[in-house]
């Protein structure tokens, strides 16, 4: 394992539930009421899916300039709930000390846009992280693996050398497309297992004597379906 390669929402803090709120205000602003259907399949999602799947849900005409503006003011409306301070995920602050501490490269791979990515960082902490890739981009954000091959390419890694911390079906399917092994956290919806993922339950208690075992462990496993 050379490198670790950690989701933001749902993995590192746990903003899903800022995202509930200023989901639920745009579809108030469009004239609608956000389901908890729709917030589920949300989760994970790029900005551009996102507004696909909003002005789908209410049946609105995909302008993309209107969609553009419905994407600005959801991203402004969350940048004010992440200013107000965003809460750790049990043991992601802990783990991450640790890596630093081991000398780990640690990438932060998020589908949110790096002007909000940056608002969260300044609550995170920038000093944890070798780089950082932003949905906004790259070509395609998650499940397309796009934002897990650029971290990898600027850690001067293989894939498949890094291990990905994702919590959603989604960050779960772009990391694997990628060829990342996957350790899944799940947050708010449940994930699928698979060959190439490990499910916990948190991050607490987690060092990297297990990050490595989960890795290695992963690694043989699809060494053995592709002999």
């Amino acid at each position: 394992m050379c490198a670790v390669l950690f989701d933001m929402d749902g993995t590192l803090v746990d903003s899903e539930k800022l995202w509930d709120i200023s989901l639920a205000a745009l579809y108030t602003e469009l004239g609608g009421v956000l389901t908890p259907q729709v917030r589920a399949s949300l989760i994970g999602s790029s900005a551009e899916n996102t507004m696909a799947t909003v002005y789908a849900d209410l049946g609105l005409d995909p302008d993309p300039a209107a969609m553009a503006e419905s994407n600005r003011w959801l991203h402004d409306y969350t940048a004010e709930l992440f200013d107000g301070g965003l809460p750790w995920c049990d043991g992601a602050r802990e783990l991450l000390e640790v890596l630093v501490a081991e000398g780990t490269p640690i990438a932060l791979v998020t589908n949110t846009q790096r002007a909000l990515t940056d608002r969260a960082l300044n609550s995170i902490g920038r000093r944890y992280f070798s780089v950082t890739v932003c949905g906004d981009e790259v070509p395609h954000g998650k499940p397309a693996p796009d934002v897990y091959e650029r971290a990898a390419a600027l850690l001067k890694v293989r894939p498949n050398a890094c291990l990905a911390i994702e919590d959603s079906v989604t960050g779960a399917a772009a990391a694997e497309s990628a060829g990342c092994p996957v350790l899944v956290v799940p947050n708010d919806v449940a994930v699928p297992g698979g060959p190439r993922r490990h499910h916990v339950s948190s991050l607490a208690g987690l060092g990297i004597d297990e990050l490595r075992s989960v890795h290695r462990e992963l690694t043989a496993r699809r060494e053995e379906r592709t002999a």
